[in-house]
């Protein structure tokens, strides 16, 4: 049998994630840190889930015929990845209950996980669940055979096991069953009670329910409850990008993303046979959807755990560094004119990109604006920028590629935005996604030599503020010609995709990217 060259890409991503849980283990780091890096790994793996997996499982209904061509087996990839999954989810769960935990409560927080409650507790939690979370509890009761409509995409549910009251002696009890969706929407996931032993003590909110089931179901003795979950793929499914309105068809998918088929049913692995059974039926599940993990879900939400206990428990924000050529400056554009200025983030402040918007925005002398978007931060200050432009006066084209994942509706709305603003929105290429981070500003020169000077911009990150505190990447500010010249059929091209054009400094996927790679390569190994 040959030797595979090649680890798959994506049993090779689980190796990465297991990487971000070894920072959770890192004691070197304060502990509210340990905790992002908790949310940081249970995000990812709902990520990978709704795509990657999905994408596998999606395969398993393709013809044998056809599935021959893959050069692997999607059963096998799959089962490898849910072997991998379980091994790390224990060791995750096992960290946060006998390693975060701990040390929380070691240092003044407390998360419940069955202390002792004192009176005050007991009807603060009764208080709370009557005026706070009653209001937005629907508990279905499930029945064997009958299946239901679907549980919504990453939301954390209670499924409840109980039996119906008698008041008949030794009479057979009938076993009944419910499922609860958390509402997180509306609530906070972790409560605040009055201290315990001088503590802060949190509960998880679906514990809060777990503490007034009684008031839930009056005519029922509860058994147990057990946390699910569903994920399910992301794929928007757009069958033919290049005929019809490309941005009414995302709208369209956008919508029945949130009922996609499963990717995964995560689970409580406590949870027993009988209603692991009716669930499978009522939600139309399959064994192979099933996905063991502990008694609490959605991780993720850790990114919004309360600090009461101070700074100090963090990580103190990186200080970024002003950079000399744009100091000496009162204007952005000045600054660039003099010499071209590389910019590296998070390390330097991401203001000056926010100031070469800006400045465009109001310099009287610039007369066009052009520029990529991918994921935009909330209330983006450079799309408020970009309509301030236009509002004043100026051209200005924007290509937003709408097709980033998990930002499509955000990127949608602020097309809305600019088209209302009178800038002229290009939203995505069918059959491609563009990820280019480029900025173009055509401004008239005072110089009798020269009609006009063009000042760019170009990124490895996206135009995104509040990102670019966090993750490494660089930022070039130019007014090279022949970059600009470069950069000029560019945008050409993604007004008309259908134009050819040949490109001297940058480097573009479909025309010159695969092959200056390759000669680069070459050109290392000959050295």
């Amino acid at each position: 049998m040959e030797e595979k060259k090649y680890f798959n890409r994506d049993i090779s991503w689980l190796s990465f994630n297991y990487r971000v849980l070894e920072q959770i283990k890192d004691e070197n780091l304060p502990i509210y840190e340990r905790m992002k890096f908790l949310a940081i790994y249970a995000s990812n793996l709902d990520e990978f889930y709704r795509v990657r997996v999905a994408s596998y499982r999606s395969l398993l209904d393709v013809s044998l015929k056809n599935r021959k061509k893959l050069q692997y087996s999607p059963e096998e990839v799959l089962l490898c990845i849910k072997n991998e999954v379980e091994k790390q989810q224990f060791e995750y769960e096992n960290i946060f209950n006998n390693k975060i935990r701990p040390e929380l409560e070691e240092k003044g927080v407390m998360l419940y996980n069955g202390q002792e409650l004192e009176e005050k507790h007991n009807l603060f939690i009764k208080d709370f669940f009557m005026k706070e979370v009653l209001p937005y509890l629907q508990p279905v009761l499930l029945t064997y055979g009958d299946v239901l409509t679907f549980l919504q995409d990453n939301v954390i549910y209670l499924s409840v096991k109980m039996f119906k009251k008698s008041k008949k002696e030794n009479s057979v009890k009938k076993t009944n069953y419910a499922v609860i969706k958390i509402p997180t929407g509306h609530l906070s996931r972790f409560v605040k009670l009055p201290d315990l032993d001088g503590k802060h003590l949190y509960f998880f909110l679906e514990d809060i329910i777990r503490e007034n089931l009684k008031i839930l179901f009056p005519g029922y003795i509860v058994d147990s409850t057990y946390s699910i979950k569903i994920s399910r793929d992301a794929d928007l499914m757009i069958e033919d990008e290049f005929s019809g309105n490309l941005l009414n068809k995302l709208r369209k998918s956008l919508s029945r993303r949130k009922t996609g088929t499963p990717a995964r049913f995560l689970h409580d692995r406590s949870i027993p046979a009988d209603l692991k059974e009716i669930l499978t039926v009522a939600f139309n599940l399959s064994k192979s959807d099933f996905v063991e993990a502990g008694r609490y879900l959605n991780f993720n939400d850790f990114f919004g755990f309360p600090n009461p206990i101070g700074e100090k428990h963090e990580l103190k924000p990186l200080t970024q560094l002003a950079h000399r050529a744009f100091e000496n400056h009162d204007s952005i554009i000045r600054a660039i004119r003099k010499q071209d200025i590389m910019l590296y983030f998070p390390y330097h402040t991401y203001d000056y990109v926010l100031r070469f918007f800006n400045e465009a925005a109001t310099d009287p002398k610039v007369k066009e604006i052009l520029t990529t978007q991918y994921r935009n931060a909330t209330n983006s200050a450079i799309v408020n920028a970009l309509i301030t432009a236009a509002r004043n006066g100026k051209k200005v084209t924007v290509f937003v590629e709408v097709k980033a994942r998990f930002d499509e509706e955000a990127n949608i709305k602020s097309v809305e935005e600019m088209q209302a603003a009178g800038i002229k929105v290009i939203s995505s290429i069918p059959g491609l996604k563009v990820h280019a981070k480029a900025a173009l500003i055509v401004r008239k020169s005072s110089s009798k030599q020269s009609k006009k000077r063009e000042f760019a911009f170009l990124s490895t990150g996206n135009f995104n503020e509040k990102t670019a505190k966090q993750y490494s990447d660089l930022g070039f500010f130019t007014s090279n010609s022949e970059i600009i010249e470069d950069l000029h059929k560019l945008f050409v091209y993604l007004e008309d995709p259908l134009g050819k054009f040949k490109y001297k400094h940058l480097l573009v996927p479909r025309v010159n990217l695969v092959d200056e790679l390759k000669s680069k390569i070459n050109n290392e190994i000959k050295t």
